[in-house]
């Protein structure tokens, strides 16, 4: 009992410290003691119930016990029974907190703070782990298993970790694994008696063998080797988010926080969808130098698929350090003026991208970890996160002029950016025509991107909805290019899928309009100022902005004197090298108007956003795994109604005849008819063996050294000794498998299989519900049979790895040199 207590009490602590790694996604400590309370309390009561001699399902009931008395403790709901005791309202609660983390799952990145839901799960997981811990390593005494629930607490910060874990936890956790397989060593070892050395020295208990130096030795170096393996080997650094996507993938499906390491933030322009909007949460404050300053902006989505544009992992160097200066690229009809802007991200948004304007040359208070990427022209970090952050840089502001963007050149057939950027799924007709007419008779990129620019304008068709309508053509943006109804992702999408099949490189951005909440030089941007647009690239020139969006549904819309706005009531006056807005509007008034009371307005990419396409329903697949399920748990069951069928069929079968011929004296033809042996020993024998697998199954003791009459004669004193019919069948069946071992002739003729069902009857009279219950769902026999089977194959492969191993060993060098030596 002392030595289950001891191991009880190591795996506790192994627990605990297998969850080491979790402290790299969690800003405080919190979690660890509020983990430990719950595995105190667990291990705690674990022994307690094996003080008592409890089996081992009262020992995982009085474990489960505990960890909700734990969680009651520790998330309180208000209502429990004398501050301890749950009632359905905690368990309401604890329902709530479970909702509550999935949403701040998708709204946090690491490290994520001390938030009750996040804790509710995180003390939950390494309860869980703790109970099924104790069970394999105490209860069942299979230590080694008990690895496979730590590895499940290593891995959730490896999937949700942007870079990798660091290797301390790790080790720590390796450590407390090797502790639990240590102690249970030693303990076993105490049982089975003293130990010796070879050559005959008596080794005390404590004293570490050669065998066991060796052991130790090498779970040393194996957790080295794991440990620096994927520090040494190129490629092998990042975490499991890195190889699906990494930082700003946007591979999510349209809710907020659903692209990956981007925080709340997704990263799909889709060309389907709907967009609804909550509440409103201030995000970003900027304060900057420019009088009317363009989009914000902190991503690009360049990688078209036929349901919209997604972002590509970027790749750049320190934001720290100097940066690309873009005014090497200013020529004639190219304004460029430097500005400088404070960025302040609240708490609210939380993601590995930090939102700047386009085409920064400095920056300030960011560390090396974040890093600018001058193709994306995007600051982002692959560890860390922009939450709560502040910091300034200096930039550059270009305004090109509708003649310098004619003059610049189209870019060759075989220039990076042009066979990447251009590229688009597959040729859709529809949208061939259409771009196909529309570019007609333009001579240069700038005249037929133009055009496609004011494809979108209300006098096409075209409005600005929060939803996107369904078609029957099977592509989004043929559907969309019919229905001409959208918001910002829709049109920035379907705007650069048109320029890419005009053969010019395009992409869209992802940013923040510039709002109506404004006090002198700072906005602050909220989620309903979340904004996507189209950028084209024009050769010598770069990347230019084109916003499709109808400007009447996006608050700050800014319109520029090369990309005016195609639904104002008069032509824009810009001012050269200024940013044009609509005629008699403020660059921040919105759909402040009262001509637009009635219209829609954009409400944000994400924070509480629908998914831009339907979801399909869950049920299917649960139901599907339940079922899936529930067939393998038949198993089992299945597999012992067919031995029963098949030996019944045999016992209940007529014994089969054989026949001879006899030639008397006078010569007369006789035939005589006798019942066939060997298919009654065969009967005989399956009957036994359905008697000995129903003993089995109502836990009566099987003994295979018994004679088939002792264990007749056994079965009826303890079991059946006042049922006279299941006395009668009982000695039957034992006289039918011993006359068939033993005899020359077998017993015939006799009823078998009534005969088992009478016993098989009896001994479920007598046993209780439960063994009722598993002898009918998970039979032991089959259990047992399948468990024997798998031990002896696993000695056979034993035997024969060995066989090869010595045949190896025979054409050793070593063993060869040693020969000769000898000679």
């Amino acid at each position: 009992m002392i030595a289950s207590r001891n191991i009880g009490a190591v795996a506790a602590a192994a627990t605990l410290l297998a969850a080491a790694p979790l402290s790299a996604i969690f800003q405080s400590w919190t979690w660890l003691i509020q983990s430990a309370i719950a595995v105190a309390v667990v291990a705690g009561v674990a022994a307690l119930t094996r003080l008592v001699r409890a089996p081992l399902w009262g020992q995982v009931l009085g474990m489960l016990a505990a960890l909700a008395l734990a969680l009651t403790w520790l998330f309180p709901s208000g209502g429990e029974l004398f501050a301890v005791l749950p009632t359905p309202t905690t368990f309401g609660h604890f329902a709530d907190l479970l909702g509550g983390s999935m949403q701040d799952m998708r709204s946090y990145g690491v490290e994520v703070p001390d938030t009750d839901p996040l804790l509710f799960i995180t003390v939950l997981g390494v309860g869980g782990v703790a109970v099924l811990v104790d069970v394999l390593a105490v209860g069942m005494r299979r230590p080694a298993l008990a690895g496979l629930p730590m590895l499940a607490i290593y891995s959730v910060p490896v999937a949700v970790y942007v870079d990798s874990v660091p290797a301390l936890p790790f080790v720590i956790g390796a450590a407390g694994y090797l502790w639990l397989l240590v102690t249970d060593n030693v303990d076993r070892v105490r049982r089975f008696g003293r130990r010796f050395t070879g050559d005959g020295r008596d080794v005390d208990v404590w004293e570490a063998s050669p065998l066991a130096s060796a052991g130790r030795r090498l779970a040393v170096v194996g957790v080295v080797v794991a440990v620096a393996l994927p520090l040494a080997v190129p490629g092998m650094t990042g975490g499991l988010l890195d190889s699906l996507g990494g930082s700003g993938n946007g591979s999510g499906n349209g809710r907020a926080g659903s692209g990956g390491s981007t925080g709340r933030i997704d990263l799909f322009a889709s060309l389907a969808g709907q967009l609804n909007q909550s509440e409103v949460a201030d995000l970003v404050k900027v304060t900057t130098s420019e009088p009317n300053p363009f989009y914000l902006r902190y991503a690009v989505a360049d990688e078209l698929r036929p349901t919209g544009f997604q972002a590509r992992n970027p790749s750049g160097r320190p934001a720290n350090r100097d940066l690309p200066d873009p005014t090497e690229r200013a020529g004639r009809g190219v304004q460029q003026t430097s500005y400088r802007a404070t960025v302040e991200v609240t708490k609210s948004l939380n993601m590995s991208l930090m939102p700047v304007y386009a085409e920064p040359v400095r920056t300030e208070d960011l560390n090396s970890n974040w890093l600018y990427d001058p193709n994306q022209q995007v600051v982002f970090s692959n560890r860390e996160n922009s939450r709560g952050r502040k910091y300034s840089f200096d930039y550059i502001r270009s305004t090109y002029t509708p003649a310098a963007l004619r003059a610049a050149q189209p870019l060759a057939a075989d220039h990076p950016v042009r066979r990447q950027l251009t590229a688009t799924p597959g040729p859709v007709p529809e949208v061939e025509e259409l771009v196909k007419g529309l570019i007609q008779g333009k001579r240069t990129d700038y005249d037929r991107v133009l055009s496609i620019y004011q494809h979108f304008s209300s006098d096409n068709g075209f409005s600005y909805r929060l939803s996107t309508e369904s078609g029957s053509s099977g592509q989004d943006i043929v559907d969309f290019l019919t229905n001409k109804v959208g918001y910002c992702q829709q049109y920035a999408a379907a705007m650069a899928w048109l320029v890419r099949s005009a053969g010019i490189p395009a992409r869209v951005a992802f940013g923040f309009t510039n709002g109506s909440k404004r006090d002198g030089d700072t906005y602050t941007l909220t989620n309903l100022n979340l904004h996507a647009w189209t950028e084209v690239y024009f050769g010598g020139i770069g990347w230019v902005p084109f916003d499709a969006t109808p400007a009447y549904g996006v608050p700050g819309s800014t319109r520029s004197a090369w990309a005016p706005d195609t639904d104002a009531p008069e032509p824009s006056t810009p001012q050269s090298g200024a940013t044009d807005t609509p005629s008699g509007a403020d660059p921040s008034a919105g759909p402040a108007g009262p001509d637009n009371a009635d219209r829609d307005t954009d409400s944000g990419l994400s924070l509480a956003g629908e998914q831009p396409a339907e979801e399909a329903p869950v049920w299917p697949w649960w139901a599907a795994g339940l079922l899936a399920l529930m067939a393998l748990l038949a198993v089992p069951a299945l597999r012992r109604l067919a031995l029963r069928r098949r030996r019944g069929a045999r016992a209940g079968a007529v014994v089969a005849t054989t026949t001879g011929e006899v030639q008397p004296a006078d010569g007369a033809r006789v035939v005589v008819v006798g019942p066939d042996a060997n298919r009654a020993r065969a009967d005989a024998h399956a009957a036994w063996a359905e008697l000995l697998d129903t003993m089995v199954d109502f836990k009566v003791v099987v003994d295979r050294t018994e004679t088939p009459r002792a264990t007749a004669d056994r079965l009826i004193r303890d079991t059946l000794t006042d049922d006279t019919a299941a006395v009668g069948a009982a000695r039957l069946l034992g006289r039918a498998e011993e006359r068939a071992r033993y005899a020359r002739d077998p017993l015939t003729g006799e009823p078998l299989l009534p005969a088992l069902r009478a016993v098989r009857g009896a001994l479920a009279t007598r046993a209780d519900r439960r063994t009722r219950l598993l002898a009918a769902v998970l039979p032991p026999s089959v259990l047992l049979r399948w468990r024997v089977g798998m031990a002896d194959t696993s000695g056979r492969l034993v035997a024969l790895t060995g066989r090869a191993r010595y045949r190896l060993l025979r054409w050793s060098p070593r063993r060869f040199l040693a020969d000769r030596a000898a000679r």
